[in-house]
């Protein structure tokens, strides 16, 4: 029983400093409310240097839906970071925010690089989703067990 309250702890820790992070990563774009230019920018510059499905990718839902986009994923990484943060539907957030990241990945065509396989955004942040997604729930010092 003893290793089954330390696995829970491991998950506690990574659940709240998971949600720290995407708190973080959504502070540093609260600009994007009243100015998509940025995000904009950064997809353009993406699709340059693109392979052919992240091209498409930009081209025909990023940078059409750039305004959208922009608030969306701003509230859904402080959603998602301040649900993990209090463990409220810590597995849901897990699901969602891995989509987000999975997202940013396929658009920046980074999940396309070897690099990717060393990057800390990358496998760490995945993994961690993931087993947030799986054993998440009911964990201790959660508001929602």
């Amino acid at each position: 029983m003893a290793s089954g309250n330390q696995q829970a702890r491991g998950l506690v820790a990574l659940r709240i400093l998971l949600g720290i992070f995407f708190i973080f990563e959504a502070a540093g774009k609260t600009s994007w409310l009243m100015d998509t230019g940025p995000l904009l920018k950064q997809l353009t510059g993406w699709a340059q240097n693109a392979t052919p499905l992240n091209r498409w990718y930009l081209e025909s839902v990023c940078i059409p839906g750039a305004a959208v986009f922009a608030r969306v994923v701003l509230l859904g990484e402080a959603a998602a970071g301040t649900a993990l943060v209090l463990g409220v539907y810590t597995r849901l957030a897990a699901v969602l925010a891995m989509l987000m990241v999975l997202n940013f990945h396929v658009a920046s065509g980074a999940i396309f690089k070897y690099s990717f396989l060393s990057n800390g955004y990358g496998l760490p942040v995945l993994g961690g989703l993931v087993a947030l997604s799986i054993g998440g729930a009911a964990l201790p010092f959660s508001l929602r067990k």
